[in-house]
């Protein structure tokens, strides 16, 4: 399901997150594949091992724990800290465009 949006919407250069607690989910496995296929950087924030998807991903972020809830509360957590680096970077470099 998902490597069908990625097809149609991702462009080389762009950036796919997939995310999953334990790394095997087969819809981001594909969707990861595709992005490559079409030359996107793929970030997996993953648990447990980091099944296929650790392995298929450019840049990881494993949360070496089989528990679900704690492996999501890690991914909420770096979720947020992901978007206030790009919100920081956003600003500085509108800064230097007034």
């Amino acid at each position: 399901m998902f490597s069908r949006q990625v097809e149609a919407l991702g462009k080389p250069g762009g950036v796919l997150v997939a995310i999953g607690t334990s790394g095997k989910s087969g819809n981001c496995i594909a969707a990861m594949k595709q992005a490559k296929k079409q030359g996107l950087t793929v970030v997996a924030l993953v648990g447990g091992e980091g099944g296929d998807m650790k392995a298929l991903a450019d840049i990881r972020i494993h949360i070496p724990s089989s528990l679900t809830p704690r492996v999501q509360e890690a991914h909420i957590v770096v979720g947020h800290v992901i978007c206030e680096l790009v919100e920081n970077a956003l600003t500085e470099g509108a800064e230097g465009q007034g």
